[in-house]
């Protein structure tokens, strides 16, 4: 009796035991998996977050061949073949797309490091000081507009890429109004109908992936555009700092890109032209600089006010003969146009930005006002 009491007691201690095993795998399900999902969690915790990883994960599960599919001997069933056919080539073609979207990304980040070192070596230079025209920094000029070039260049690859994207795009319309047109031939058996869900549901996903990547290459090709647009104008910029061996700052561009996007509060907009020239050029020399107090200038209006367009007026001194008037005339236009130059060159756009030419008894020499309005 003893005996029985202690093997029964045995009997329900386990029974209790296995109760808690079980309540506890409910309450808290086990973390423990095979190989594969360790080692697929851990590449998973190791992957950076953000569109890219996303991307290719996505891609790289739904681009496995589909299986399950098997001969039925109806038409029907010849058709679902077919078309699992199409969506796994549809699936390389996906998987290879992404694969190329990555590799360009890459190289467009290497060649905006290599331009950016090369911008940064020419500022550099320039902020210590150096000569004019210096050679060297002439030489990394041309480096770098090559290495801006080669961004360029990924531009072009990624519309190419996306033109290929757009074709698997339509391709996976029409193959899923296929598989749901399948359902409507007769003589078709209920395996056939199984395996076109199966494809259907794979074609659905696939379609949802393509959109997804195509939708990131707009993005990235938008990006990549406006980035070379902008580094173009600080370019040109950088390239009259090196001629006058001297650093003005950024393109004036950003300012004009910046006014598009927030326009200025009206309480900060000046009259439409103001009486005052913001700027005085004195031309009484050979070789006058003017570009740095010019960029100062035009820069600090269009931080104050972004939308301001400018007047470069040309005045020439209304003294002696009528020939010498109109030869001091001519020598101040062109003056005029060197002062339209300089301001191109950093980056003003030519719509926001007038000529004119005037004379004046008030000057002894020629000399070109710049107006804001």
């Amino acid at each position: 009796m003893a005996v029985r009491k202690t093997y029964l007691a045995l009997i329900g201690a386990a029974l209790m035991l296995g109760g808690c095993s079980f309540s506890s795998e409910a309450l808290w399900p086990t973390l423990a998996g095979s190989d594969s999902d360790t080692e697929n969690s851990a590449v998973a915790a190791s992957e950076p977050m953000g569109s890219d990883a996303v991307t290719s994960y996505d891609a790289a599960q739904s681009t496995q061949p589909l299986t399950g599919v098997s001969p039925t001997g109806t038409f029907v069933g010849s058709r679902v073949e077919n078309m699992q056919q199409e969506l796994n080539r549809l699936k390389s073609a996906l998987n290879q797309h992404n694969n190329e979207l990555q590799q360009l990304r890459g190289q467009t980040v290497s060649h905006s490091q290599a331009y950016h070192g090369t911008v940064a070596a020419i500022s550099a230079r320039l902020q210590v000081g150096t000569t004019p025209g210096n050679p060297v920094l002439v030489q990394q000029w041309n480096t770098a507009q090559s290495e801006l070039d080669r961004v360029n260049d990924d531009i072009a690859a990624l519309n190419s890429l996306a033109n290929k994207v757009a074709a698997d795009s339509t391709l996976s319309t029409f193959l899923l109004e296929s598989v749901r047109s399948a359902y409507q031939v007769s003589g078709a058996v209920d395996e056939d109908h199984r395996q076109l869900a199966l494809l259907e549901d794979e074609t659905n996903r696939t379609t949802v992936l393509i959109d997804r990547l195509l939708n990131e290459i707009s993005e990235s090709l938008s990006r990549q555009t406006s980035y070379v647009s902008t580094e173009r104008a600080n370019l040109n910029a950088l390239a009259l700092a090196v001629k006058n061996g001297e650093i003005f700052g950024d393109s004036l561009s950003k300012r004009v890109f910046q006014s598009q996007a927030a326009p200025a509060p009206s309480s900060q907009r000046m009259a439409s032209t103001s009486d005052r020239p913001l700027v005085v050029i004195r031309f009484d020399s050979a070789s006058v600089k003017y570009e740095q107090a010019l960029y100062n200038a035009v820069n600090r209006v269009l931080e104050r006010r972004p939308q301001a367009s400018f007047d470069v007026v040309a005045v020439t001194p209304n003294r002696g003969t009528p020939a010498q008037v109109a030869l001091n005339s001519n020598k101040s236009k062109r003056n005029a146009q060197a002062v339209l130059r300089s301001l191109a060159d950093m980056g003003m756009p030519g719509s926001r930005v007038r000529a004119s030419d005037a004379t004046s008894a008030s000057v002894s020499a020629n000399e070109v006002h710049v107006f804001v309005r």
